[in-house]
């Protein structure tokens, strides 16, 4: 065991996630294998809280297939959300406390929600704006304006208008056809104007990932990274900096790594087993922290991305929010909520509302410790100033260094003196939370018992949020 102790109090109540990120100079951009994340990942686990709007054309147009699943190209003049909002959508987005959102500016019928070429079914074919509006570049600048990171998500997986499902052209059967290369082409030149357009982007995400040439499929990480050096892609198997955690229902395993395995032959995480998805591997060297992404509209025999009416009773309430929050960031994730638009173009605003109470339950929990450290060691302890109640217990690593804490314990001490133990762990990374039964104490011990190297501690934190 290590022996180095430092004990650090700090002489300020901080919000949740405040702490600056230690020795963040020194992270490399890019991906490596050496089980730290780049300044781009690091960015984007300390977001935590991301929403992700879905609308596509079948929606505008009245089909309401589920999950937009539909095979079908309607006439592009159907396309008339004649309320559209995006600067609602971003407000939507900060009441539930988010830092970043993201816009499918293309899903699965392959209609293009931004000013393109390409082929004659997007904006400029649609009644909306008369041919010349851009959702995209609204989005994008709503996000900015209310102080959230911007991202994007097209779909190369599947394309209705041009017949691409699973992947492949004609419905999945054309791979290594002329018509699979010219889609190619198609989908690389996607990329270039959506990640060439619009300013730094937090993250590209491909739907259930993207193909590579030698998998028969485009060409597009060259295109990313030279436009958008510092934005995360997800995924394929060259390159995959996040990964879904397994699931659409809001949790991450536990314990939680943000590493996997590197076996010198991608990284695709849609093949990996559910369980390592969920868990990580804590002996991995590709750092690829866990996306927890649920539907908003995901409860009470509902789960949709996309609006449907009558389906307003399936969204999440607060409480079950706060209960993904646990499972989620509380396990060293991402929370990324799906919510839905309306035909119209707006976010429903029950919908609203449940972001909104949300982000206030949120901010009730987290907004003001009882104390909080940062330091270096296997032992830190927290003076309280006084006895106070705490039953919430918040721990961070500096992940700038890697994961190192691999098991730990955290005592309060009591009003007779002693020690009692309040919860127990293995992983912690970017962040941990831990509800504790209420406990009256005046001094709060953090002792990791097993480390990879010296444990580097950037927030220790208690509350009392119940």
């Amino acid at each position: 065991m290590m022996t180095r102790r430092l004990f650090l109090q700090s002489g300020g109540a901080l919000a949740a996630g405040s702490w600056p990120v230690l020795g963040l100079g020194a992270v490399s951009g890019k991906v490596g294998t050496s089980g730290r994340p780049s300044r781009a990942q690091v960015e984007w686990q300390d977001c935590e809280i991301g929403v992700i709007f879905h609308l596509d054309m079948p929606v505008v147009a009245g089909d309401l297939a589920p999950n937009n699943a539909v095979q079908k190209v309607f006439d592009p003049r159907l396309y008339d959300p004649s309320r559209l909002d995006t600067d609602q959508w971003a407000a939507a987005a900060r009441g539930a406390g988010a830092r970043y959102a993201i816009f499918t500016a293309t899903h699965f019928n392959g209609f293009l929600q931004w000013q393109s070429d390409l082929y004659p079914y997007g904006l400029k074919q649609a009644a909306w704006r008369d041919g010349k509006g851009d959702i995209v570049g609204d989005f994008v600048a709503s996000c900015r304006a209310a102080g959230l990171r911007p991202g994007l998500y097209l779909s190369t997986h599947r394309n209705v208008y041009q017949t691409v499902w699973g992947h492949y052209v004609d419905w999945g059967k054309g791979k290594g056809t002329a018509k699979q290369r010219a889609f190619n082409r198609i989908a690389e030149k996607m990329t270039e104007e959506l990640c060439s357009r619009y300013g730094e982007l937090l993250e590209i995400w491909f739907d259930a990932g993207v193909k590579t040439p030698d998998e028969g499929g485009p060409d597009v990480l060259p295109i990313f990274e030279k436009y958008q050096p510092n934005s995360l892609f997800y995924s394929s198997s060259a390159r995959a900096d996040i990964r879904w955690i397994g699931n659409e229902k809001g949790y991450a395993g536990y314990p939680c790594w943000a590493t996997m395995p590197d076996h010198g032959v991608g990284v695709s995480h849609n093949r990996w087993p559910v369980e390592l998805l969920e868990h990580g591997d804590p002996d991995g060297t590709y750092w690829s922290p866990g996306m927890v992404d649920v539907p908003l509209r995901g409860a009470r025999g509902v789960h949709n991305w996309f609006w449907r009416p009558g389906q307003d009773h399936g969204a999440y309430t607060g409480d079950e929010l706060i209960d993904l929050y646990y499972t989620s960031v509380g396990r060293n994730c991402n929370l990324v909520i799906g919510a839905v638009v309306k035909p119209d173009g707006t976010i429903p605003e029950s919908d609203i509302r449940r972001l909104e109470d949300f982000g206030r339950r949120v901010r009730r929990l987290f907004g003001r410790p009882v104390g909080e450290i940062r330091g270096e060691g296997n032992e830190l302890d927290l003076n309280l100033g006084g006895v106070k109640k705490v039953d919430h217990v918040v721990i961070m690593e500096d992940i700038v260094r890697g994961e190192r804490i691999r098991r730990y314990r955290v005592d309060g001490m009591t009003t007779d003196g002693e020690w009692r133990e309040l919860c127990t762990g293995a992983s912690v990374g970017h962040k941990r939370i831990q509800r504790v039964e209420p406990a009256v104490v005046s001094r709060v011990r953090l002792s990791v018992s097993c480390a990879t190297a010296m444990p580097i501690i950037r927030r220790l934190a208690v509350y009392s949020g119940a």
